[in-house]
């Protein structure tokens, strides 16, 4: 779903974003271009934790006479709602054991288990 950012930044820093659909999310990105992937991820931790219902988006037309988003401007980001408290699923899959292993190893040196490390991996194998 497209929801409303407000992007700011100051002379030597990053870009800050600000979601006025989630009172006290934030994201950062040196780059504009990293800003959508920062905002998944602040959306992701924001309601990690809790079980608070997901706001629907808004439209920033109906923020911009708010003085707290007079700096700025607006970007719409795309938020994966499904990457938010998704409901995990038991599977068993086969694997060389060799494999098996080396990604045991690589997940402890991560402090991850086998299985975030192996959702991790395939978030990134899969656009």
């Amino acid at each position: 779903m497209l929801y409303p950012i407000h992007v700011h930044k100051d002379e030597h820093s990053a870009y800050g974003a600000s979601f006025p659909d989630f009172p006290g999310c934030f994201a950062a990105a040196d780059e504009l271009q990293a800003l959508p992937l920062a905002a998944q991820e602040a959306v992701e931790a924001h309601f990690g934790a809790d079980s608070d219902p997901v706001p629907a988006p808004s439209s920033p037309d109906r923020w911009t006479h708010n003085d707290d988003y007079s700096d700025g401007f607006w970007m719409l980001v795309d938020i994966d709602l499904r990457r938010i408290r998704p409901r995990a699923v038991r599977l068993n899959i086969s694997l060389p054991e060799d494999l098996l292993t080396r990604i045991d190893e690589a997940a402890k040196a991560r402090g991850a288990t086998r299985s975030g490390f192996l959702a991790e991996a395939a978030r990134r194998a899969i656009p």
